[in-house]
């Protein structure tokens, strides 16, 4: 994908600079630009109009003082250490409509975002903001919810073999190319449970399963040779069960720091309408997970 600017959104808060760090570290490994983005709520501003008057205006201007300031502060704690040039700026508006503007004006091609929060609270901010900037932007979303501490040093790839996972597979390659790579699939055997129901032979079914098992080990080593990875640098988990519960029981046994998958998965088609949505295990992968997750779009 080559990614040549990443755009970091922070509303400013202590945890967000988590966030901010983990772009900054990523520009400077992969010598990418870094623009900061801070939106002060427009409907939060016109109410604090309405409510105060004049005396709102003076609110107004002091609120947007120091959120400039703030701003301009984060970019130069982030950037000195590492060397980098960061531009930053302040936007008003509605939140996740300019946020995505700013992505479309600077060409961005990573959006960095945040996950604040744990358990219940955690999962309601998700769903509200970065399930929604999923959703409606066309180009990769990190989503950061731990502190970075290094680079990422261990990327667990779901592969489903839509069109989607070999995208998600390059671009875990180009964030980490060191890092320690696990291609993941989960199948489900066609109609198990009804031959179960049947009353078929339990031997015959785990014939079946096992063919099933090994026809998905040979097309997830295809998809391995696709991406140009050699033997040495990956490991394959062909594994049977649900999707996303066997992503989240790898990402604790495989000790993994990032997710990658696409936003679909197999059979969904790839028009423009449905790169907008996200799909209902990507949205349970971004919810559930501990780790940071990236979610890619088809190209």
């Amino acid at each position: 994908m080559n990614l040549h600017t990443i755009l970091v959104s922070t509303d400013l808060s202590a945890p967000s600079r988590h966030t901010v760090q983990r772009a900054a570290m990523l520009a400077q490994q992969i010598g990418a630009k870094l623009e900061l983005v801070h939106v002060l709520d427009q409907n939060k501003l016109s109410e604090l109009l309405r409510l105060l008057g004049e005396k709102g205006k003076l609110w107004q201007e002091r609120i947007q003082l120091q959120a400039q300031e703030s701003l301009s502060h984060l970019a130069d704690d982030i950037s000195k250490p590492l060397g980098l040039n960061v531009e930053h700026y302040l936007v008003e508006g509605e939140v996740l409509e300019s946020i995505t503007t700013q992505v479309d004006v600077l060409k961005a091609n990573l959006l960095v975002i945040g996950a604040h929060g744990t358990g219940f609270m955690r999962q309601q901010l998700l769903g509200a903001t970065a399930e929604r900037l999923q959703r409606i932007n066309r180009c990769p979303v990190l989503t950061v919810k731990q502190p970075p501490r290094t680079t990422y040093r261990n990327i667990l790839v779901p592969v489903d073999f839509s069109p989607w996972s070999l995208n998600a597979l390059s671009l875990a390659l180009e964030i980490a190319p060191n890092a320690e790579l696990t291609l993941l699939h989960a199948y489900e055997a066609p109609f198990e449970g009804k031959m179960h129901i049947a009353g078929e032979n339990e031997e015959k079914i785990k014939r079946y399963r096992e063919k099933v098992r090994q026809e998905a080990d040979a097309r997830l080593r295809q998809i391995a040779t696709d991406a140009g990875i050699a033997t040495k640098d990956w490991s394959p988990v062909v594994i049977h069960g649900d999707a996303v519960d066997r992503i989240l029981e790898q990402e604790v046994e495989q000790g993994t720091d990032l997710i990658v998958l696409g936003k679909h998965g197999l059979g969904i088609g790839v028009g423009v309408a449905e790169e907008f949505l996200l799909g209902s295990s990507t949205r349970q992968v971004l919810i559930r997970a501990q780790c940071d997750v990236l979610v890619v779009p088809y190209r």
